[in-house]
């Protein structure tokens, strides 16, 4: 393993740990970040009395937090949404979002396994953490800076590692696909990375033009790049020891 390779998980696990949202003061943690970037500072959704930016899908949701070790801030959060078991007419946001857009030839959600299905959503990072240029008005950002290979002030890839915990906690939950609502610029910096994710509709205009998305998780883990399979590994050993541990587990599913 190259020393690149390495230092990749090596200085994520210098600084970061991300945290699976298992009890209601770790949801309350995520809720307020959601509430400070998505309202507060990017205006996409209203203000609320209690800084706390939630809706109805977050009651059939596993959140997940990216902490600093270092200060123990919480400086970015994502959510994975899993069709509630006893509800198969249930509906994601993008069924909803994208209804009139989707190109059912490439896959029609409906006739999938409910169950097996989620959606990535809520992905969000702290003002501090996400100002490079063009990043001031986004939740979250990837940089052209990203693919090069000089030092960067902090670690690069905050998003990439959100995205990676949520496909490790799709695979706990034996989830097969999961889909995505995001800017094409982004899920195209994604598939650089090595995301398998494939477009399946044309664009929405959702806080700016949006276009849904599917990764197939197995295939995306099996594929990941060699500089970011041990970011992976090391982000999905961070989410299993906190679910083996003996914090409550408000398992909303």
């Amino acid at each position: 393993m190259s020393s690149e390779v390495f230092d990749l998980a090596h200085a994520f696990k210098q600084y970061f740990e991300v945290v699976p949202a298992l009890s209601g003061t770790l949801k309350d943690e995520a809720y307020r970040l959601r509430h400070k970037v998505y309202c507060e500072d990017l205006k996409f959704e209203p203000p609320h009395s209690d800084q706390r930016e939630t809706d109805e899908y977050d009651s059939c949701s596993h959140a997940l937090l990216l902490r600093n070790v270092q200060t123990r801030e919480y400086i970015g959060c994502a959510r994975i949404i899993i069709p509630p078991s006893k509800n198969p007419g249930y509906l994601l946001p993008f069924e909803t979002v994208c209804a009139d857009t989707l190109d059912r030839s490439i896959i029609d959600p409906r006739k999938l396994c409910r169950h097996r299905i989620a959606e990535v959503s809520r992905l969000a990072v702290i003002s501090s953490y996400r100002r490079r240029k063009g990043e001031a008005g986004k939740p979250f950002g990837i940089s052209d800076d990203d693919f090069k290979t000089s030092q960067s002030q902090r670690f690069p890839y905050i998003p990439i590692s959100l995205y990676l915990a949520a496909l490790a906690m799709a695979r706990l939950n034996e989830i097969d696909i999961i889909f995505i609502l995001t800017e094409e610029r982004l899920a195209h910096h994604f598939t650089k990375l090595g995301f398998d994710q494939k477009f399946i509709g044309g664009p929405v205009d959702h806080h700016g033009l949006r276009v849904p998305s599917m990764i197939y998780v197995g295939e995306t883990i099996g594929n990941l790049r060699a500089n970011l399979l041990p970011l992976y590994l090391e982000i999905a050993m961070n989410i299993e020891r906190h679910l083996a541990s003996k914090q409550p587990i408000d398992n909303p599913i």
